[in-house]
């Protein structure tokens, strides 16, 4: 898996039991996705179709750096799914652990909003034409 993101956990991204608030970290995720997404299949008009089950394995605290990784797991005639891995990195020993993992599916769009099929170009890139 590539790194594709890296944030770092601030107090205002807090829940209330002082642990990073899932919608922050599921946000991040996705954002993180997106622009792998964008980036593989050469074009800014990706959307979020959906995002399969997350556990969260680990509590994230302040000051914690958040690394995220991405990799494609498939492409298919309109959407791309990206395997995503967050994990929360020590900047002491250099140990990272998964805090939580998922899939991510995104459909390439026209302007009306419209499905369009992403480029066999792409496909045939990551062996998936």
């Amino acid at each position: 898996m590539d790194l594709i993101s890296t944030f770092i956990c601030m107090t205002k991204d807090l829940g209330i039991h002082n642990n990073l608030f899932g919608g922050i970290l599921l946000a991040h995720i996705d954002e993180a996705g997106a622009s792998l997404a964008t980036q593989v299949c050469d074009t800014p008009m990706m959307v979020t179709l959906k995002m399969e089950e997350v556990i969260f394995k680990k509590p994230v605290k302040v000051g914690n750096l958040i690394k995220i990784y991405g990799d494609v797991f498939n492409i298919g005639n309109t959407s791309i799914t990206i395997k995503i891995e967050a994990r929360k990195h020590n900047v002491y020993t250099g140990v990272e652990k998964i805090v939580c993992s998922t899939k991510i599916t995104f459909v390439r769009i026209d302007e009306d909003g419209d499905s369009v099929p992403i480029s066999e170009r792409v496909k045939k890139k990551f062996g998936f034409s």
